[in-house]
């Protein structure tokens, strides 16, 4: 995109959808972890598999690409689990500060299977986000919110596999495929996960339906959406 204002502009945009999350799981806390994860992408699912098949490219998908995508979709599920999980065990601002140390991941992988410079100013970010993360797990680790901040941060590797792949998808799939099918693979994988622990999916109090549906709104359709389109345009 030529006008720059615009572009960061728009990824500003879903930078601040996907920071609610964290605070909308909570509201929705009468639902299990595995329970949120599935709702929040199913319906966002519901909104772009038939979009994606109407236009008729999806089936025009390489295999490895395909392949590619289930993995990246597979990645975006663990991350979810994990993450969600944590609010369960640690604070939601030590949860996003931990999770959010995906920038690490990617920086590293991206510099490994990639061939993307760590520049200074990642090379910076990368330094803020383990001092950050040593500062806050340290007090975590006396107050026992360890095991909440592990999840996190192991939601957070899952999520720089996520954007890694997405990267190297992003280059040659339109948007509307590769979300598709990585938000379905997702939504599949959770389902099932759901059954296998049967896990309630239904009978919460009904102001949970409302914040699922915004989970699924925000974080998820605009949030998520727009970092994946960004994905085309800039490095991991």
């Amino acid at each position: 995109m030529k006008n720059r204002a615009l572009f960061y502009s728009i990824v500003a945009v879903g930078v601040v959808a996907v920071s609610s999350g964290g605070v909308l799981v909570r509201l929705a806390a009468d639902a299990s972890p595995l329970a949120v994860t599935a709702w929040r992408l199913v319906l966002a699912s519901v909104v772009l598999v038939p979009i994606a098949l109407f236009r008729g490219t999806l089936w025009k998908v390489k295999r490895r690409d395909l392949a590619l995508g289930l993995a990246s979709g597979a990645a975006l599920a663990l991350h979810f689990v994990l993450w969600i999980s944590s609010l369960g065990h640690t604070s939601v601002a030590s949860s996003v500060l931990f999770v959010s140390t995906h920038p690490v991941f990617v920086g590293l992988g991206g510099a490994l299977f990639l061939g993307e410079r760590v520049r200074r100013p990642l090379a910076v970010g990368i330094g803020l986000a383990l001092v950050g993360g040593a500062v806050v797990g340290w007090s975590d680790l006396a107050g026992g919110a360890w095991a909440g901040d592990l999840l996190a941060l192991g939601g957070g590797f899952f999520a720089a596999v996520y954007f890694l792949l997405g990267r190297r998808l992003r280059a040659d799939m339109a948007l509307v495929d590769y979300t598709a099918i990585t938000y379905g693979t997702a939504a599949a994988l959770t389902l099932v996960a759901c059954l296998a622990a049967r896990v309630p999916l239904v009978g919460f109090a009904p102001a949970a339906y409302a914040w699922l549906f915004l989970l699924a709104l925000g974080p998820q359709l605009i949030g998520h959406t727009t970092l994946n389109w960004a994905l085309g345009h800039l490095p991991a």
